[in-house]
């Protein structure tokens, strides 16, 4: 129960009880809010009140209805948006599994009852491989920071060693310019430039470590040759499906109808058919090499490249030496 509250903010009370307690399909009579009033905010009130102050929420521009009782039916967020948030959390790789709870039980608190009552199932996350740096949505939003102020960052970037932990990559930190938020195969990722360099890279973010702000301002993208014209996430987004740094190919493979799907989800409508048939189809495509090698492998049996030369002789020692490991 609530301590007694000033009774010039009955409006909003009666607001957070249709909130929480409301929705398309379950209304509340006026008995059932001077009850709530009551019984968790020690606040009596009569009837005329109660329609008094809904009038007035409505004439704010709340969209409360009435039959039978009353209902809120407009919410900053749906059901169905609220459910989004909460899957794409829940499968998210990039937070801990304590941020993870924290984060649904506040997107939870957005619904109302009989919304919490409908996730009520989400009780265990699923078995990934989720970071253990508790430092992750920190420094995500430290670079988010200094991406809006334009400022370069430094930071320690680490790697899994066989004890399964984070171990600095080098003992010095980077300095990074930092251009881009993106996510990618359920990781948050930064697209950057070292300092020293011209060419793009990408970090994971939950790798980072030590992340500061610089007070140097960032190097102007149109000053990267890869982004001379700015950045085309979506185009750049095809291009490093693996998220590798370097630059992308353009490439020529030989694969069938049956791989359109697989080809969509991966590289978007970013490449073009140059012939096709019922059996086989071959298609043209700007990927990064080493990114494209690892996809070329993965569907080895469906896919073959034709060109570069370069990349297909790679990935022809790539199958000899796994052939050699399994004959």
């Amino acid at each position: 129960m609530y301590a007694p509250i000033n009774k010039k903010m009955l409006n909003m009370l009666i607001l957070e009880i249709l909130r929480k307690h409301s929705d398309e399909d379950h209304a509340l009579t006026q008995q059932d809010i001077i009850k709530i009033l009551k019984n968790d905010y020690a606040m009596t009130c009569d009837r005329r009140s109660v329609k008094n102050n809904i009038v007035s929420l409505q004439e704010m521009g709340y969209d409360i209805e009435y039959e039978h009782g009353y209902r809120l039916l407009t919410r900053e967020f749906s059901d169905s948006e609220l459910r989004i948030l909460i899957n794409s959390i829940l499968f998210s790789k990039s937070i801990s599994v304590k941020q993870v709870k924290d984060l649904i039980e506040k997107i939870r608190s957005l619904g109302s009852d009989y919304f919490t009552a409908k996730v009520s199932n989400i009780n265990n996350l699923p078995e990934l491989r989720r970071t253990d740096n508790k430092q992750a949505l920190y420094s995500l939003d430290l670079v988010n920071d200094a991406i809006t102020k334009k400022r370069k960052i430094s930071f320690i970037y680490n790697e899994y060693g066989t004890d399964f932990k984070l171990h600095p990559k080098r003992t010095f930190p980077s300095v990074v310019n930092p251009y881009q938020i993106v996510a990618s195969n359920d990781r948050f990722y930064l697209i950057g430039n070292y300092d020293k360099f011209d060419d793009v890279v990408h970090f994971r973010i939950d790798k980072m470590t030590e992340v500061m702000i610089l007070d140097d301002p960032v190097k102007p993208i149109k000053k990267i040759p890869e982004l001379a014209n700015g950045l085309n996430l979506s185009k750049h987004m095809a291009e490093h499906i693996y998220m590798f740094s370097g630059e992308s190919i353009n490439a020529k493979l030989k694969t069938t109808p049956g791989m359109m799907g697989t080809l969509v989800d991966w590289f978007g409508t970013d490449f073009s058919i140059v012939k096709a048939n019922e059996k086989e189809m071959t298609v043209r495509i700007c990927c990064n090499e080493m990114a494209l090698r690892y996809w070329a492998l993965q569907y080895g049996p469906y896919v073959e490249v034709m060109s570069p030369k370069s990349l297909r002789d790679k990935i022809k020692e790539d199958v000899k030496c796994m052939w050699e490991k399994y004959e």
